[in-house]
Formats: C-alpha cells, structure tokens, sequence
C-alpha cells in the first residue's frame, strides 16, 4: 500500500465515476411465527475485493454494522447480527489480521414483533470494502417488508409527507434586487493557478526531476534521433506534460456535474479526511527517505516501450514517463493540490484544473525553454546535499499539512481533540524541528549553521505561530488552516465567530430579526471550510465592518457539514436532479438542501442579506475582499431603508 497510496486514493474516484460497486446487498425475511420475523441479508463481494466482519478491530478496517432507523419502539431486535464464519488473515491494506469475508457473506436477525400492524423496517448498513490497494466507505438503507402479502401504507418512495418537509424548505423571496439566483462571484482562480505554478516548481527541485532535465533536455538538442526539429519536439513535450496534469482533473467534474454538492461531500467527509491525513503522515515518511511511493514497474516499463516509437505518439509517452517515474516526488504534492481544491467548496473541480495547469506549465517549462537555449544547460547547478534536504523538509510540511485534515474531521464530529491551541503546539513542534534539521541538528548533536536562512526562517516561523496562544490576533494570517478562534481549549461566552451575536438554525434566527428589526446575514459556511474562516477573522474583525455586523444585523450561521443526527420528525427524502432518492437525515444536509433551493448554490461561504419579509437586499457575496463586503453591508443596510 505504501508503495502505491495516492495512485490508489485517485483510483477510489475512478472507482466510484465508472459506478463500479464491489458489494452488492439484498435481503430475505422468512417468518417464524405471527410475531417473529428473521431478517437475513446477503452480500456478493467482487473477486480480489474484502468486505469487513462486524468484529474488525477498532484499529483496522471500518466493521460492517447495521442499525435500525424507525418504528424502533415497534419491535425488538439486537443490531448485532449473526453472521457467517469469517476468514482470519494478514491485510495487505491495514497490515495486520483482521476478520473479512471473500465473494459472498451472510448476515441474519430475529425481530419480534411489539406491535402487529407493523410491516417495515428500515435498515441502515455501514460497510467498508478493500482490495489490495484500495478502500471504499459505503452507507446503504433499506426498506425491509417482512410480509410481502400485507399490503402497506408506507413505501420507499416519496411520501406526500416527505413532500410538505421539501416544501417547507422553500422560502417566498422578493428577489427584485438582483437579476439572478444563481449569481456567483468569480473564484480567483489565478491563485489556485500561482499555487500550482509553485507547487511545479517545488516538484522540479526533488531529487527525483531534477536530475532528469540535463539527459532530457540533451536528447531533444541531438536533432538526429528525432523525427521533428528539436524546438518542435521539446514544444511538444512540454504541451504532452501540461495535458496529462490538466487530464487528472477530468472525473471530478464529472463528480461535480452528477451531484453539485459532491465535491463539498468529499472535502467534509470523516472518512475522506482522516485518509487524507494517513496519507500525508506517509507523504511525510517517504519524503524522510524511508521508503519511496512509486508507480508499479510494468506500467513504467510499458510507457517506455511505447516512448521508442518515435513522432507524436512517442513523445506523449516520453512525457507520460517522465510523469511515472518522478511520481515518487511529485506525488506527495500533487496529493497536496488535489486536497487543497477539494477543501475549497467554491468550484473545486476548476480550481483543481487551473492548479493542475499550473503545476503541469512548472515542470514543462524548463525542459522546453532549455531545449529552445541549450546554452544555458551549464547554468542548472549540479545535484547535492541541498536536494535532500529540500525533500527532507517538504517531508516536514507535509506533516504539518496532515494534521489539517485530521482538523477538518475534528471540527466536523465536534470531537475537541484538536482545540485551536493544541493544534498550534503541534505546528509548532513541526516546524522548529524543521528548522533545528536546516541548523544541522542530528541526533542531539547541534551543529548550528548560523549561515542557514531557511533555518531562521522557519524558526522565526514558530516563534510567530507561538505567539498565537497569547493573542489569537497574531495568526490571523494563517485564518482557514488552524481552527477557528472560538474552538479552543479556553470556555468561550459565545461560539460565534469573534463574539458576534449569531443563531444557527434559520427559524430562530429569523425570530429574532423580527423582535429586534434586525437585517438577516444568511452565512452558508462550514466547519471544514477554509475560506470560511479566513472570512470571518480576517475581514469581519476589520472595525467597521465589525460594528456594521453587530449593530445592524444578525448572523444566521448555517454549517452545510454539521452531522448532528435529525429526529424522526424531521428527517424526509426527496428524488434529486438525477432520479435518486436523497435522504436528509442530518442538519448539514438540511441547510445544503436550503441553500440549493433557495439560491440555486452549492458553494460555501455564501452570504445573503434578507429581511424577515423575504426581501433579498443585495446580490448574495461569496469570498471577497473587505472593501467589497464592507461596501455590500452598507448598501443593503441603504436598501433596508427604502
């Protein structure tokens, strides 16, 4: 798994777009007597794949489990189900024993009866299932009918009830002062691009690239071993580089296409997280030298073969090969691009395009430009100790960037492990060792090098994180990476964003506007949301637009990622855009929904200015600057006058 984990992480995408499932459920209910039913369910498992017993160690796989989801008071049942005998053996995914099942696997219950009318149970399943290299994380539910010869008022369809809870989600908006719902400010993509170009040229300095531009950039000036001039083929190159990054990007605008909120799913997602903070604890591992991520040699080889083929074709697959086998260096920051597009809910898919195009431009451009002035080849100094400490020390930021992820999880379960202090005591910890490792400490020998400035600077680097556990203020900068100011350790009179009076459900919050005549600030945000943050302790904290907030309106924070569990009452389903049943059985859920239905936006941070009435003042704003969102409070407060 080490050798392959982010080319194993991308293929859980491609798993999931070719709508490939690898278990398959169904049920049976046979009936024991008039009260007494047993419910059996079967799973066919794909051949190579693993689906997890019940009794798989905390430490291991995600166990199967079941649990019943209404009518619980109807019937007696123990959510421990019986099942098959299962294997015993070493998975080569958790690299430990752990308890599966291969092909097929069998699960069975007894339910009895409380009340004789009942004729439904739902049944909801939480699974995992592993191939050698791969996991999936799948929840399914269904609608048990225990007496298929007794008909039944309630079905897996939309009920006329379900309907009246969509329903009440819809608002009566006066949308008169703006043209359209669906407006969006413009991501600034040129910043997802920069970040990118960077992370590009960081990838050309590892030991893995760097050594390869002299050799390539010699084959494309010996004109003679090429079918093109040695411009045309480097150009080429170069455009065959660009393309195959931009080309990673593809399936999550198909993700984003089917279901417009996927991408925010994905971002939040517990499970998603803490895999992406396994996977940069290993990013971090192998960048310290103790092992290399690599792509298998046969796919290596058999870009290379296809590469001696010479003309276009041939030089696409120089290029592909070039992207396999530096992949070792690449892949832990293209791991981090690929997370930092994802976290961001405003057009993930596009922004991880422009960083992929950015990244892909970064490592053409020296092979290309090379080719086209060869005479500056004596220029690129020669390979040494400098690349593995670069290597070394992206190894360290990487490790700092895992323990975002691990954050984002944190913040969405409301677990409090990770408080904003012991969040920055962490990077703290990181990043001075960094710093001691650029001064030359090895093993508590201290060789200071006074001449380092990457020590110094990342030294300083932590006395300044340091600082922010005496004033929150300090680290602003760094607003959508640590915690929220109102997570921590310390007890905190309000959990609103710098104290500011704000409501998290939409009812209450809009009863209070009317009591007090206050403007209502619709604030679609989430816990997992970066920009979200930055927003709120960079730009509200400004004083003007701190009073503008506080005096004229009040805040209606709604997190599309809070997992906090509906009741029964409030729980619906509905069919979506593409025919499939949707089930809204969280609050995050719920304001996803809201905010779809009434502004037609998946995208957070999303900020509405509304009246009790429904009159919407201004063009909803998303990310901006603070003199575009002061200028945006201000008009809607002129607006609110007329």
């Amino acid at each position: 798994m080490t050798r392959n984990i982010l080319f194993s992480f991308i293929s859980i995408f491609s798993l999931n777009a070719q709508d490939i499932e690898p278990v398959k459920w169904d049920y049976d209910v046979n009936k024991i007597n008039d009260n007494e039913y047993n419910i059996s369910f079967s799973a066919s498992i794909l051949n190579g794949w693993k689906l997890y017993s019940q009794f798989s160690p905390d430490e291991g796989a995600l166990p199967t489990s079941f649990s019943f989801i209404n009518n619980i008071s109807k019937f007696e049942a123990d959510e421990l189900f019986n099942e098959d005998n299962y294997i015993v053996g070493f998975d080569n995914v958790f690299k430990m024993d752990l308890y599966y099942y291969e092909n097929e696997a069998n699960f069975n219950q007894n339910v009895k009866l409380l009340d004789k009318d009942l004729n439904q149970i739902k049944v909801e399943i939480d699974y995992s299932s592993c191939d050698d290299e791969l996991c999936i994380f799948r929840n399914e539910t269904f609608n048990v009918v225990l007496d298929n010869s007794i008909k039944t008022t309630e079905s897996e369809n939309v009920t006329l009830e379900d309907i009246r809870k969509y329903n009440a989600l819809e608002l009566d908006l006066d949308k008169s002062n703006y043209d359209s719902v669906n407006f969006i400010e413009k991501s600034n993509y040129f910043e997802i691009f920069i970040f990118g170009l960077i992370a590009g040229f960081l990838a050309l300095l590892t030991p893995c690239v760097f050594p390869m531009i002299p050799l390539t950039v010699s084959y494309f000036i010996d004109e003679s071993k090429l079918k093109y001039s040695g411009a045309i083929s480097a150009s080429l190159y170069g455009g065959f580089i660009i393309l195959i990054y931009i080309l990673l990007s593809i399936p999550f605008h198909v993700f984003d296409s089917l279901n417009p909120n996927i991408l925010n799913t994905i971002s939040t997602n517990v499970y998603v997280n803490i895999t992406f903070f396994i996977v940069f604890v290993l990013f971090a591992i192998s960048f310290f030298g103790y092992f290399d991520i690599v792509i298998p040699s046969n796919i290596i080889s058999g870009s290379e073969k296809k590469s001696e083929k010479g003309g276009v074709i041939g030089i696409f697959f120089m290029s592909l090969t070039l992207a396999l086998v530096s992949f070792s260096c690449t892949g832990p920051i293209l791991g981090s691009l690929l997370a930092g597009s994802l976290s961001s809910a405003q057009s993930g898919a596009m922004q991880l395009t422009y960083g992929m195009f950015g990244f892909g431009v970064a490592l053409a451009l020296p092979f290309t430009l090379l080719a086209f002035y060869p005479k500056y080849l004596s220029l690129i100094p020669k390979s040494g100790i400098w690349l593995k400490n670069l290597k070394v020390c992206l190894g360290f930021i990487e490790l700092a960037l895992a323990f975002k992820f691990l954050s984002n999880a944190d913040l969405v379960e409301g677990w409090g492990i990770l408080k904003r202090e012991t969040f920055i005591i962490i990077w703290v910890i990181i990043f001075l060792s960094m710093s001691l490792y650029l001064f030359g400490s090895y093993f508590g020998k201290l060789k200071f090098n006074y001449k380092s400035i990457s020590g110094w600077l990342f030294l300083l680097f932590s006395i300044f994180l340091l600082s922010g556990l005496y004033d929150s203020k300090n680290v602003r900068l760094l607003s959508g990476i640590l915690p929220p100011e109102f997570y921590s350790i310390e007890e905190k009179q309000s959990e609103c964003p710098l104290g500011l009076n704000c409501f998290k459900n939409y009812d209450e919050g809009k009863e209070y506007a009317v009591k007090n005549d206050k403007i209502m600030l619709l604030d679609f945000t989430g816990w997992a949301c970066a920009n979200c943050r930055r927003m709120e302790e960079n730009v509200w904290s400004k004083p003007k637009i701190y009073d503008l907030l506080d005096n004229n309106y009040v805040i209606i924070s709604l997190y599309v990622d809070d997992r906090t569990k509906l009741s029964d009452i409030e729980k619906f389903k509905y069919i979506n855009k593409s025919g499939k049943i949707q089930y809204i059985n969280n609050v995050g859920r719920r304001w996803s929904l809201f905010q779809q239905i009434n502004f037609n936006n998946a995208s957070q941070p999303y900020y509405v200015a509304m009246l009790p009435s429904g009159k919407i003042l201004s063009e909803p704003i998303q990310f901006t600057s603070d003199k575009k969102f002061q200028n945006w409070l201000e008009t809607s407060i002129e607006e609110s006058k007329l």
